[in-house]
């Protein structure tokens, strides 16, 4: 299969063309690194202060640019506005967490007999970043932020449909006084530049958020190299409902339709205990009927458009017309849009209910106590997300253990802050991103030994 040498990105919600990138080649890849090991090498003897005083700069910028950032989000991936505007904040604040890692980025001194034994993290060198076009900005900043931070250099891949901020992320970098090479964007064919960048040598680890099947191949590439890989990768996340919770605030319908649910974290899976099924029902009905889906660039708008074609082909073909459920309206005309739709009729085990769909989609499911709904939350391959809806302490903790997702919320349905870890379990990911432990994954641990007694007589 041949590639096309740019890529042509387009406004989800008309269908126009917003602009044309190169796209890069495998040539183009080894050249990135080769500048981002010269730039690592400089890098890396930074003094800690300088750096994160440097990284601190790039907030700084980025902040002074949020509203641009974001009004390029709305139309290169169709966000909602004040939802881009969050995305770039995110990024700022991200790095500024990120600078205050720096100068803590401590080894340890570990009682021996004779002597002193140390451990020094050291960077690992050049990372590569391949992130996805469901959140451009605040996924690419999960792992180039720390990996920064820590010492090495990033060369970035962005997803083909949304190259635009991670191109301008660049420029601000080096407008914030980050040295050239450091941080690079190379937008490109997966099977190109996204392959050309994992299996090259001169990468010490990768960082991958995107589909479990193309996880899968990023993960068997990187073994051949027994080269290191964080994996963020698809998500199926369970809504437990449990009779005596607070019914109006539990059935958010945001919680599956924000980012028109192109979300690993969206509670696609609403589960609901049976003597409440049918109030619930009748609240989703309410909810998704009165979402406004429409201009993303319009403040008063709920949900914008699907990524792509692709995407709503997708959907579609998981979500048949004649399926039973509860449906709300969606645009007619240029733009790739879908109506936030509750299948009602759907058995545990069909594909629609254990397989990630990536649209304004859930499926509602009754249960009847606590072991037949750990039963369900865990019957899929995935175990990202998740919330837990109930006033019994007691319950929340039991079912908190019971729930195989790295990410559960009680009474709420918040999964990311950049402050705490993220990650999944099964099929969703490998490792952990964010939170106070984000830094030390881009580094090696090297052990030291100091004799104190002195050269053998």
């Amino acid at each position: 299969m041949s590639y096309e040498h740019e890529l042509t990105v387009l406004n989800p919600a008309t269908e126009e063309v917003v602009a044309t990138v190169p796209a890069a080649t495998a040539a183009d890849v080894d050249a990135a690194v080769a500048r981002a090991s010269k730039a690592q090498d400089r890098w890396a003897s930074v003094a800690p202060a300088d750096r994160a005083r440097l990284l601190r700069r790039f907030a700084d910028v980025v902040d002074q640019h949020v509203e641009e950032l974001a009004r390029l989000e709305v139309r290169e991936a169709g966000h909602l506005l004040g939802n881009a505007r969050w995305e770039a904040g995110n990024v700022r604040d991200l790095l500024a967490y990120a600078a205050g890692g720096v100068e803590r980025l401590n080894g340890r001194q570990i009682p021996v007999a004779g002597g002193l034994d140390v451990t020094i993290l050291e960077p690992l060198g050049v990372v590569g970043v391949i992130a996805p076009w469901n959140f451009p900005m605040p996924i690419a900043a999960w792992g180039t932020a720390p990996a920064l931070a820590a010492g090495n250099a990033v060369v970035l891949k962005p997803a083909e449909t949304t190259p635009l901020t991670a191109l301008r992320l660049a420029e601000l970098a080096l407008d914030a006084g980050l040295p050239e090479g450091l941080f690079q964007v190379l937008p490109g064919h997966g099977p190109v530049a996204g392959t050309a960048l994992v299996e090259h040598p001169g990468v010490a680890k990768i960082v991958f958020t995107g589909s479990t099947r193309t996880g899968r191949d990023v993960m068997e590439r990187c073994a051949r190299q027994v080269k290191p890989v964080t994996l963020e990768l698809g998500g199926k996340s369970p809504n437990i409902v449990f009779a005596d919770a607070d019914l109006k605030t539990a059935v958010d319908p945001f919680s599956f339709l924000d980012n028109s649910g192109q979300d690993c974290c969206a509670r696609t899976r609403i589960l609901v205990q049976e003597p409440v099924y049918d109030e619930v029902r009748d609240l989703l009905a309410e909810a998704v009927t009165s979402v406004v889906v429409g201009d993303p660039a319009d403040e008063k708008t709920q949900m914008g458009p699907l990524i792509s074609r692709r995407q709503l082909d997708r959907v579609r073909k998981l979500v048949p017309a004649d399926a039973p459920g509860l449906r709300g309206s969606a645009p007619d005309g240029p733009g790739f849009w879908f109506a936030p739709t509750v299948l009602t009729g759907e058995a545990p085990d069909s594909e629609a209910a254990r397989e990630e769909i990536f649209g304004p989609v859930a499926v509602l499911l009754p249960f009847t106590d606590e072991q037949d709904a750990i039963r369900l939350a865990n019957d899929t391959p995935y175990g990202l997300s998740g919330s837990l809806w109930t006033r019994d302490i007691g319950r929340a903790l039991r079912l908190s253990r019971a729930v195989k997702a790295g990410n559960l919320s009680v009474n709420s349905h918040s999964s990311v802050r950049y402050w705490t870890p993220f990650g999944g379990y099964k099929q969703s990911g490998l490792g952990r991103e964010l939170g106070p432990d984000a830094l030390t994954a881009f580094t090696e641990t090297k052990n030291v030994f100091i004799s104190t007694e002195g050269p053998a007589q």
